[in-house]
């Protein structure tokens, strides 16, 4: 166990995720409803010009055709289908069985709610800063590789202990398995790394991560997940 002071210094919600969608990603959806030349778009004009091409469609059509887009390689078109109903009244981002595609339902609906004028759930998500100083400087070197473990066990110790990561994940929480935690957070960007700190910018969904903005300053204790070899 390493100890740690954590120190939230900032918290906002977002609606949607920073960089999430790129210019390059508005010309392929374009090229996907038909757009002859989306190349010819002024680079301003991309995101407006897609959210157009996309409300052209009836929304559950137009949601095909994003999930199509991101999921490609990984639904089935029946699923996709399926999904795209689904999308019109249930936050998938939350509320799938699938964590790994959590990110990518966030991505989806957070541009169908744009274009559709919130006939699709509103999107929520979270972004902060954490420090974390350590007793040792030599354990901030938990956060080299795979830091998505050790950091949620820090995080979920100032939130109530009736949040939801800890219900769900109270047994990860406290061992060393934890492969859920890459796909809980999002984003993860170092600010500053100092010989006993760090600060970290965290994106994440609001579902897993809203109650910490109740956090102030804390110690808690955190420990990295067993490395495990990878079966081909």
């Amino acid at each position: 166990m390493k100890n740690f002071t954590v120190e939230r210094l900032s918290f906002d919600s977002l609606t949607e995720l920073p960089d999430s969608w790129q210019n390059q990603d508005y010309k392929d959806l374009l090229r996907e409803t038909g757009y002859d030349n989306p190349d010819e778009i002024e680079p301003a004009e991309l995101k407006a010009m897609c959210l157009m091409s996309l409300t052209d469609l009836e929304p559950t059509e137009a949601a095909q055709l994003v999930l199509g887009y991101l999921f490609s390689e990984q639904l089935t078109s029946g699923q996709i289908e399926n999904l795209a109903h689904q999308m019109l009244t249930e936050k998938l981002w939350e509320e799938n069985p699938e964590l790994s595609q959590h990110q990518g339902f966030y991505k989806a609906t957070q541009l169908l709610y744009e274009a559709y004028n919130g006939k699709f759930p509103r999107a929520e998500a979270v972004q902060f800063q954490v420090q974390l100083t350590a007793e040792d400087a030599e354990s901030i070197s938990l956060f080299e590789a795979q830091p998505e473990a050790p950091l949620l066990r820090l995080l979920a110790q100032g939130m109530p202990d009736n949040t939801l990561l800890k219900r769900l994940f109270g047994e990860q929480l406290a061992g060393t398995s934890f492969p859920e935690a890459k796909d809980i957070v999002w984003q993860l960007r170092t600010v500053k790394q100092e010989a006993s700190s760090i600060t970290l910018e965290v994106v994440s969904s609001a579902y897993w991560l809203d109650d910490f903005k109740y956090a102030d300053s804390y110690e808690a204790t955190t420990q990295a997940d067993a490395l495990v070899e990878e079966e081909n």
